[in-house]
């Protein structure tokens, strides 16, 4: 069955494309859109972890955080001499840690998912701040470069990485049964516990998964840009809500996937990129990406309302 929200959001993303093109002739240059899909890989792997919390009628502020002091701890044993892979799987276990905190005292103490990660993030980026101390560390080793500025047969390694990450986790969405009780959750947590859903480690693993994506975005920001310091990210939680609202899933949770929030990062990038190209201040820019969120969302509650109306006028006839 084709779901006409992806289409849609489709539609909207060559929409954009082709009256970008029309106004500036760099937009199509094949190394222009190389660029759009290595800046919408970080966005659209943190937008993954987003979406599944945001499924489950939950979310996460604190991945911003999550990903800098993931990349703060993986760049001092980096710095130190350890092997790469050392500081890689430290990145992955201090993510996972922090996801596995905010799942376990959300499912278990019942704390609201908004006021808990908004309480990690501080969390987090004061770790970030005490593990560096307000310095910036750079100058990592090739080896660790490749994970962000390398290329294979020509396609950067971010694309592959986050092209993998979708992959894995459109499977897991689409064709496991914990992405089927991802969706049940957040469509009715008791009434999926009295099915025999076990509710609590759902949400715990949803939360766990997302720190570990914010991690492999820290460890692939940190390796492009050769540098890690606490304050990287900041923006990021907005920009992953933002990419999943465009994408037509709601805060509502029980509805909408990981394919909206591809489109919708990629939609946010390219927006970005035109302004960019047309030499846009970037206070417009933040103008125009919040429009945009605005009228996504607004589009979302008209067309539910639509479909309510249409659902209560067929039963009314089928009463009739």
């Amino acid at each position: 069955m084709v779901d006409l929200r992806i289409v849609s959001r489709i539609v909207l993303l060559l929409s954009l494309s082709f009256v970008v093109s029309l106004l500036n002739d760099n937009f199509l240059n094949a190394g222009n859109i190389i660029n759009v899909l290595r800046q919408a890989a970080i966005l659209n792997i943190l937008g993954i972890g987003m979406t599944l919390a945001i499924v489950t009628g939950g979310i996460d502020l604190s991945n911003g955080a999550v990903l800098a002091v993931s990349s703060c701890v993986a760049a001092i044993f980096l710095k130190q001499g350890f092997p790469m892979l050392f500081g890689v799987v430290a990145a992955f276990a201090i993510g996972c840690a922090c996801g596995f905190t905010n799942g376990w005292i959300i499912a278990r103490l019942k704390i609201p998912p908004f006021i808990m990660t908004y309480a990690m993030m501080f969390f987090a980026r004061g770790l970030a701040y005490l593990s560096l101390q307000g310095k910036i560390l750079y100058g990592f080793s090739p080896m660790f470069r490749f994970i962000g500025a390398g290329d294979i047969f020509g396609v950067p390694t971010p694309i592959l990485i986050s092209a993998a990450a979708t992959l894995i986790f459109l499977f897991v969405q689409n064709c496991t049964v914990f992405g089927s009780e991802i969706y049940a959750v957040g469509a009715d947590e008791e009434a999926s516990r009295l099915c025999g859903v076990r509710t609590s480690k759902i949400v715990i693993w949803v939360y766990v998964l997302s720190g570990t994506l914010s991690a492999l975005a820290g460890v692939i920001y940190t390796s492009r840009l050769n540098a890690a310091e606490p304050v990287i990210g900041e923006s990021f939680p907005l920009d992953a809500i933002a990419a999943v609202l465009i994408g037509g899933t709601p805060l509502t949770g029980g509805e909408g996937g990981i394919g909206g929030t591809i489109i919708g990062a990629l939609i946010i990038t390219v927006i970005i990129n035109a302004m960019n190209l047309m030499g846009i201040s970037a206070l417009l820019q933040s103008l125009v990406l919040g429009a945009l969120i605005l009228f996504m969302i607004s589009v979302q509650i008209y067309s539910r309302r639509m479909n309510l109306r249409a659902l209560f006028r067929q039963q009314l006839r089928r009463g009739s």
